[in-house]
């Protein structure tokens, strides 16, 4: 059943570009498919029993390049469910937003299915080749995504998204060939890997092939200061294109940290740890106070992307301070990792979908061109103020769970990571900027004959937030399905 969900929205997405369906069918069939995909992860989440410690659900193993070890091997655990359940729900919010659109729907719904194949196989594959196979054609996908229905600078925007990402995605690859030479037998199965760890004692092999994995996941995350090329990419791309560029693709990289970094490669991870904490203190703080630098909403919101990843990358960094810290701490900060992950992309997904209907309407994302726009457009105004106080992480959200998490775990682990909260008061301030600026004081500039938030757009971002607030307000069904795989990394690292 995991490969129906996996390889569904390909199937689709083929009959999209081989039959010339008429656009409103291409609009309601790529609708249909997500609520089916929705569907069918949620009667799989619940309609099962839970993950066995350290193991896996749904698992299914298939040769496939037999003569070097690979194979067609998915499943899912703590870890890769709540990605799973973020990446069906974010391309469903964009496929309901995309009802309103008019350019082209038929090729944006196939390629967009494309995609949403290629994001879920990277959470659900076993294997490090099959996890690089899905990886290289996300880049693909989203570049076409930026290039075909961008605006702005779309195609140097597309072609610098796709050299860095590519670059880092060779890095990638480098890393996941010296994994496979050390082991014996050699394999990529990621499952056999994490329990022969085969550079484990190596001393410099290890740290090398560390470095190469690192350095590709660090391009994806973004971390400082391998983020140059999100913001232009998020600024060009399309509502659509942005809100699954930081929904979904970004958590690749930290996604990589917690299935592969960390158990495959334990005490080179550990020797790399503090290297690891401080990439991610500073890109919180570079990302928020270049964020508090913008006027351009869009970029804005790109750079707090850089701060809120950066909160994971020093809860994963803190996780690996294994000398005098407690294993209960250090789970603490893994789960609050991948709680960061799945509220980064319910927030920031919904706040670029509402960030589109500015460009939608005025053709630009400066936020002084606005002003008084809750006077005109207040489902806008509502939507984007209940979005920006979820993303400064306020209690009742999504976001405050995650970070209070990170940062208990964190700074019981490694005080330093302390530092690192000064990134939530400059947030909250950007936050608040930008909403003084768009929605209070007289109506003027383009706010005068600004059209309110319609059915698409209200029913794409609206429940993003809705589901940020379920999980602020219930956190429990998701923390108890991270948890044990989160005590399992921190394992697996301890080694």
């Amino acid at each position: 059943m995991l490969s129906v969900v996996v390889f569904l929205p390909l199937a689709v997405a083929c009959l999209l570009a081989l039959v010339r369906v008429p656009d409103a069918a291409a609009r309601w069939g790529w609708f249909a498919l997500s609520v089916v995909e929705v569907g069918l992860v949620a009667g799989l989440w619940f309609g099962g029993p839970p993950a066995p410690a350290g193991g896996l659900r749904f698992e299914q193993r298939v040769d496939w390049i037999p003569l070097v070890g690979s194979g067609y091997h998915v499943g899912l655990d703590g870890l890769s469910w709540p990605l799973v359940a973020l990446t069906v729900v974010v391309f469903a919010a964009c496929s309901v937003h995309a009802l309103g659109g008019r350019d082209r729907p038929r090729q944006q719904a196939a390629l967009f299915c494309f995609l949403q194949t290629t994001c879920l196989g990277v959470f659900a594959a076993q294997d490090l080749l099959l996890f690089f196979v899905f990886f290289d054609l996300s880049i693909v996908g989203m570049y076409f995504v930026i290039a075909g229905w961008g605006h702005g600078d779309a195609a140097r925007s597309a072609l610098q998204f796709f050299l860095y990402t590519f670059l880092g995605s060779l890095a990638l690859l480098v890393g996941f060939i010296g994994l496979y030479l050390a082991a014996t037998p050699h394999t990529f199965d990621i499952v056999e890997l994490a329990r022969s760890a085969p550079l484990q004692g190596s001393g410099s092999t290890g740290l090398l092939v560390l470095g190469a994995v690192l350095l590709g996941l660090a391009v994806k995350t973004p971390t400082f200061p391998f983020h140059t090329w999100l913001p232009p990419a998020h600024t060009d791309a399309p509502a659509v294109g942005s809100a699954v560029l930081a929904g979904v693709l970004l958590k690749m990289g930290t996604y990589g940290f917690v299935r592969i970094a960390m158990p495959l490669l334990p005490d080179a991870w550990r020797q790399w740890s503090w290297v690891v904490l401080a990439v991610g203190i500073v890109s919180v703080l570079h990302g928020a106070l270049v964020a508090l630098a913008q006027t351009d909403l869009k970029r804005m919101i790109a750079y707090t992307s850089v701060n809120h990843m950066g909160y994971v990358v020093v809860a994963v960094g803190a996780a690996g301070v294994v000398a005098g810290s407690a294993e209960q701490a250090r789970q603490i900060a893994v789960v609050g990792a991948v709680t960061q992950m799945v509220s980064h992309g319910l927030i920031t997904a919904a706040l670029f979908l509402l960030a589109g209907a500015l460009h939608d309407r005025a053709g630009t994302y400066d936020t002084g061109s606005f002003g008084g726009l809750a006077r005109t457009a207040p489902r806008y105004a509502a939507l984007f103020a209940v979005a920006a106080f979820a993303s400064l992480g306020l209690p009742g959200f999504s976001g405050f769970i995650a970070e209070f998490q990170v940062f208990t775990g964190a700074i019981a682990t490694a005080p330093v990571a302390a530092v690192a909260v000064l990134g939530i008061l400059v947030t909250a301030a950007l936050f608040l900027r930008a909403l003084q600026r768009l929605f209070t004081g007289p109506t003027t500039g383009h706010s005068v004959r600004f059209r309110d938030l319609g059915a698409s757009e209200l029913w794409s971002a609206g429940p993003l937030l809705a589901l940020a607030l379920v999980v602020g307000v219930f956190p429990g069904p998701l923390l108890d399905t991270v948890a044990p795989a989160a005590a399992n990394v921190v394992d697996l690292v301890s080694r």
